[in-house]
């Protein structure tokens, strides 16, 4: 996947009942991002790959 950046539009794919996100902020390894059913969450994507929602 191509860089994660703020704005983008996400999807957790091991728990697809969070919904898609958008992409809060980024620093590091660590990215924010807001989903549709699981509200605000710290990730870290040395543990976690992010799929980019199309459309």
């Amino acid at each position: 996947m191509s860089e994660i950046e703020p704005g983008m539009r996400v999807r957790h794919p091991e728990r697809p009942d969070w919904g898609v996100g958008q992409v809060q902020s980024v620093v590091g390894d660590r990215v924010t991002v807001n989903f549709e059913h699981a509200g605000k969450l710290l990730l870290n994507l040395a543990l976690v790959r992010l799929e980019q929602v199309h459309g």
